[in-house]
């Protein structure tokens, strides 16, 4: 019975497993490649993923508005299981047309876990165009 309740808390996201953007610093340049990695950690029960998409977000402050300006997606059929580790290796390159960071504008990666029932699992991370 126990497991079957942790099985729909974790497609409700509760207990469900998590991802984390790992980068080596927190500013970079236009058009510089940028090496991390993507840390998935398993929850409460085994879990299949689907797909990992990072979107590199622009906001603007001034005009309250996002536009995302680079993305990456991972395609995978990748078990988790309960309290397991993996890491991913994550490459992207920013986008050499993009203004650099100042009081008006400034950037985040939101990374999505997705699972093939549909539950979700978000991380965020703020960075510096420099």
């Amino acid at each position: 019975m126990e497991r079957l309740i942790k099985k729909y808390l974790s497609r409700l996201g509760v207990g469900s497993a998590k991802v984390d953007l790992i980068l080596p610093k927190k500013t970079y340049r236009p058009g510089e490649n940028i090496k991390g990695c993507l840390k998935i950690i398993g929850g409460t029960i085994q879990q299949q993923v689907s797909r990992i998409d990072s979107d590199l977000v622009l906001i603007n402050q001034t005009k309250g508005t996002e536009k995302v300006v680079g993305f990456k997606t991972i395609l995978s059929k990748r078990q988790i299981n309960s309290t397991e580790e993996h890491e991913i290796l994550f490459a992207f390159k920013v986008p050499p047309e993009v203004p650099v960071s100042s009081d008006e504008i400034s950037y985040r990666f939101d990374t999505k876990l997705t699972f093939n029932k549909g539950v979700e699992s978000m991380d965020c991370d703020i960075i510096k165009i420099l």
